[in-house]
């Protein structure tokens, strides 16, 4: 059990109203979008999660922390054979704070390691417990989301608004990087255009046999060689990615199979000529029901965006592919003659659900026949 000492402190929307509790992280203010999640579990991943940069996440969920956090002795993550995080989306938190309803201060797990508290604490991120998380939640399905600030009693307020301008930029790649799979024998190549991929998305790739060339958010992919190009998630607005939707506009050129998650799928439906808006306050969850055009069938999904195609600006060579159940909103488009897929849920979501990870393999099967030896 961790030694708690609780500080006052609160979460102050930019509407005035305020959320009273206590400073459970690094005692420090921090400002941001505040965003929510409702998903049960996951909370290791979702605080890690690049999707999240400099963003306030608050939790719907009453009880966070229950299985602690899986950290090596020196409070780090750990790392496959491929040097890929094992237990989080990425190296590090993402989020410039953290909102919950009650922090659980004795975790029980066998992978556990620490607490949370200690984990924000010893990355220098603020947290808030004991706030009334669904009372948050509600006001920004309202009101739509806000930007927001941590407070904490006695110490100085947060100066800015917390305004990244370019998120992309921070969570992707600086170098190309490649990885190649254990297994013996021909594998599709397959480029990855990192503009703040998680960590399961490389980890996918590889359990499915392909080798991979992860490349940064503005590399020119010209002159690469390469029989499918996978598009990943990340923060913010996809029209701020000019230079990653004029590398989607020469891939379709190519003809070679284009795959797109998340933030991916926004920039393949700029490129295609298509326009996207900013939702009243996003789907962030593990919960999200999409529906398939044609089939029907309705899958169960993870997903975090804050933005989504307009269906009706679609060419005439594209077409919805799946649709929120909820809201109706733009969950996925394709082109009708071309291998060019995208989806805005995340068929590798970790934990899960993971019902439509058969869509990376169908993606992997197509670049396979698309092979360049």
């Amino acid at each position: 059990m961790e030694n708690q000492e609780y500080v006052k402190a609160s979460l102050i929307l930019e509407d005035g109203a305020e959320f009273s509790g206590f400073s459970f992280g690094a005692p420090q203010a921090s400002a941001g979008e505040v965003v929510f999640t409702t998903s049960m579990t996951g909370y290791p991943q979702s605080l890690t999660d690049p999707s999240f940069r400099g963003q306030i996440l608050v939790s719907t969920y009453p009880m966070i922390g229950n299985y602690g956090v899986p950290l090596t002795p020196q409070g780090e993550p750990f790392y496959d054979e491929y040097g890929v995080p094992l237990h989080f989306e990425s190296s590090r938190i993402q989020v410039a704070g953290f909102v919950v309803c009650e922090n659980c201060d004795a975790p029980s797990h066998h992978s556990s390691s620490a607490g949370i508290s200690w984990w924000l604490k010893h990355c220098k991120i603020s947290g808030v417990c004991g706030v009334d998380t669904r009372a948050v939640a509600k006001l920004l399905r309202e009101k739509g989301v806000m930007r927001g600030k941590i407070i904490i009693d006695g110490l100085e307020n947060y100066e800015g608004d917390g305004i990244i301008h370019h998120p992309v930029s921070q969570v992707s790649c600086k170098e190309v990087m490649r990885y190649s799979p254990r297994a013996e024998g021909p594998h599709p190549k397959i480029v990855l255009i990192d503009c703040g991929a998680k960590a399961n998305i490389l980890r996918t790739l590889i359990k499915l046999g392909a080798g991979v060339t992860r490349v940064p958010w503005d590399y020119n992919i010209e002159n690469l060689e390469y029989d499918g190009l996978f598009l990943s998630n990340g923060p913010g607005d996809p029209k701020s990615c000019g230079k990653t939707i004029a590398s989607m506009r020469q891939a379709f050129l190519r003809g070679k199979p284009v795959f797109g998650i998340c933030l991916g799928a926004q920039i393949m439906a700029l490129a295609a000529g298509a326009d996207t808006y900013k939702l009243p306050y996003g789907h962030r969850a593990a919960n999200q029901p999409c529906i398939e055009s044609g089939s029907g069938r309705c899958y169960i999904t993870s997903q975090n965006h804050g933005y989504a195609v307009r269906a009706e600006t679609l060419p005439k060579d594209w077409e919805v592919w799946f649709t929120n159940a909820n809201d109706g909103t733009v969950e996925g488009v394709r082109a009708k003659n071309a291998p060019f897929s995208a989806v805005q849920f995340h068929p590798e979501g970790c934990p899960g659900p993971r019902d439509s990870e058969f869509l990376i393999e169908r993606f992997i099967k197509e670049a396979a026949a698309h092979s360049c030896g």
